[in-house]
């Protein structure tokens, strides 16, 4: 059975993979509307085939559909109540849209260095801090919000399988969500690059979102199992609920609506067929 570290070890470079999205950031001036919307199509085709045939099907099998179906409800509730209830922000084709009480200035910066300029120079006396420096930060903890949403159900439904003894399906999950990781990371890094950071910064960054929140929720779904077990059903679930309520709240949305809706709908059936193909030879 795997331990801890090796389950650490593995949702790890399931999320690395998130890096290897940003690299297009290298060569952004030639990322265009219709490769970026074609990427949110592939990301969603991955992820709504890793939602049935890596977390349902195995879920179904390991335990009942009363409880998978629970788990669905309560992950996809789960996710659209936090989307309104956390402010953050979601990455757009160069731009930031603000949700769950970010506002508009969060995702712009605009307007705010000279608000905060003007009172931080009058509670200190003339000494004025560094408004940028503030501004960046919230935008950063407002990225980092979104980020958490949409990969945490990903690495808890890993490391609950790994802590149930469902190897075989932990490792399907592990390959599968690092494919869905890249396009996802592709949107990601894309319109964080356009705020003027170094793409070394972004590239790390990036790779940072996807593998911090998916560590940690792995290893939390693996030690939960230990005080609780027969999780997985429900954890798969609930896994599966929150990334079909991604899709369908964010990435369909997003991939359309710019005049290149075919590219999109035409990388998300390559993803979901890739990801298809892929399950079926892992799991001989």
């Amino acid at each position: 059975m795997t331990d801890l570290a090796g389950v650490v070890a593995i949702s790890g470079v399931a999320g690395v993979a998130t890096g290897l999205g940003a690299l297009p950031v290298f060569v952004r001036d030639r990322v265009t509307h219709r490769v970026y919307d074609a990427a949110l199509g592939l990301a969603a085709g991955l992820m709504v085939a890793a939602s049935v045939f890596g977390l349902i099907i195995p879920g179904m099998d390991e335990g009942t559909l009363a409880a998978v179906m629970v788990g669905v409800f309560v992950g996809g509730g789960g996710l659209l109540v936090g989307n309104y209830a956390i402010p953050h922000l979601h990455a757009q084709y160069r731009d930031w849209r603000p949700e769950g009480g970010a506002t508009d200035r969060d995702a712009s910066g605009v307007g705010i260095s000279a608000v905060t300029s003007t009172a931080a120079s009058g509670a200190s006396g003339g000494v004025t801090t560094d408004p940028d420096r503030d501004v960046t930060l919230r935008k950063a903890l407002l990225i980092g919000g979104a980020i958490t949403l949409h990969n945490a159900p990903e690495g808890l439904a890993i490391g609950v399988a790994f802590a149930s003894g469902l190897e075989e399906v932990a490792l399907v999950l592990a390959v599968v969500i690092g494919l869905q990781n890249v396009p996802d990371g592709f949107a990601f890094a894309v319109p964080m690059a356009e705020t003027g950071m170094s793409n070394l910064r972004v590239v790390w960054y990036t790779m940072l979102s996807g593998v911090v929140p998916q560590v940690v929720a792995s290893a939390f779904g693996f030690l939960l199992v230990s005080v609780a077990t027969g999780l997985f059903p429900v954890a798969s679930g609930f896994a599966a609920g929150a990334m079909l309520a991604v899709v369908f709240r964010e990435l369909i949305p997003s991939s359309h609506g710019h005049g290149h809706a075919d590219a999109a709908t035409a990388a998300f059936l390559v993803g979901f067929v890739l990801l298809v193909v892929v399950d079926a030879v892992v799991a001989v």
